[in-house]
């Protein structure tokens, strides 16, 4: 018998492809969420997914319950909200601060997602480069900073969105160019373009730079394809996230390259005070954050609850 816990682990197979993931995305083990698969196959004497190098891929069976999976959840949830208005006003205001510029990359559709969901909210981007976006949250200012988790404790709600992976970018024509990753030592000499904030908030000095020992002459400039163009231009190298870059590597208008032999990797959550998190728009919003980074961002890795 089909459950709602159930169709969640659908979901969550389809958007990570893996089991490994998708059960930590519904806080199950490994094989509890194995299990799960196995029973519904039982129950349907039909085989829901076939496995490939790539991971798992969904049977004509699968692909008809994953439909019925996103159906039913799409219209639990509206149910849920219309059953919070009747509760109350839903009216308020949604100010989001970006600590990682490059998530205008992906903040759009999910602002519209959540708008349609619900409209009563107004939805505003606090705008610029803030040197402590945190501070705006405890002035009153802005109700959601999607950026790091604070190295230090703060009475705020913390919200795990996912794991990225930052690459170095260079000109097609760069020295390093046949390097197939990209250490301290190798930047040596070169200027490093970034957005105009702290140093202590680019993961690359702060991470890989610094340990070694290693001093970059530092430029910066506001915008992603500004960036792109001064790279591009051989005016030296850029630290960014495998999303923000992904098109222009692929129509070769720059290089991208993995920072050692693991990769340099950063998080991102959903950072609100206290009261502002138990809105119940809050959650949703971070849902739909998620839910629309894993459909939409290769190379991405939801982060647990735990993490």
């Amino acid at each position: 018998m089909l459950e709602i816990r159930h169709l969640r682990s659908l979901i969550a197979i389809a958007e990570s492809g893996k089991l490994v993931a998708a059960a930590e995305r519904v806080h199950l083990s490994q094989s509890a969420l194995s299990h799960q698969i196995r029973d519904i196959e039982a129950h349907y004497d039909l085989s829901l997914f076939e496995r490939t190098k790539q991971g798992l891929r969904f049977t004509s069976a699968g692909e008809r319950l994953l439909t019925l999976a996103r159906e039913t959840l799409s219209a639990l949830a509206a149910a849920e909200r219309d059953l919070l208005r009747l509760k109350g006003d839903m009216t308020g205001e949604l100010r989001i601060v970006l600590e990682c510029h490059t998530c205008f990359d992906w903040l759009m559709p999910v602002m519209d997602e959540f708008r349609r969901r619900w409209p009563e909210v107004e939805v505003d981007l606090v705008a610029g480069f803030h040197a402590d976006p945190l501070r705006l949250l405890d002035d009153g200012k802005a109700d959601i900073v999607i950026g790091s988790k604070p190295a230090a404790r703060r009475a705020l709600r913390i919200a795990p969105l996912f794991r990225f992976e930052i690459l170095i970018v260079m000109a097609n024509e760069h020295r390093l160019r046949n390097k197939r990753r990209v250490g301290a030592e190798d930047l040596a000499g070169e200027t490093l373009i970034t957005y105009p904030v702290p140093e202590a908030r680019i993961d690359l000095i702060r991470e890989v730079l610094e340990p070694a020992g290693v001093k970059l002459e530092r430029r910066t400039a506001e915008l992603t394809i500004a960036i792109m163009q001064l790279v591009a231009s051989r005016r030296g190298v850029a630290a960014l996230p495998n999303w923000g870059v992904k098109s222009y590597i692929e129509h070769d208008y720059v290089l991208g390259k993995r920072v050692g032999a693991q990769g340099l990797w950063s998080e991102l959550y959903a950072l609100a005070t206290q009261a502002f998190a138990t809105r119940p728009y809050f959650d949703d919003f971070v849902s739909i954050v998620r839910d629309t980074c894993a459909a939409r961002l290769d190379g991405i890795e939801l982060l647990s609850d735990s993490d």
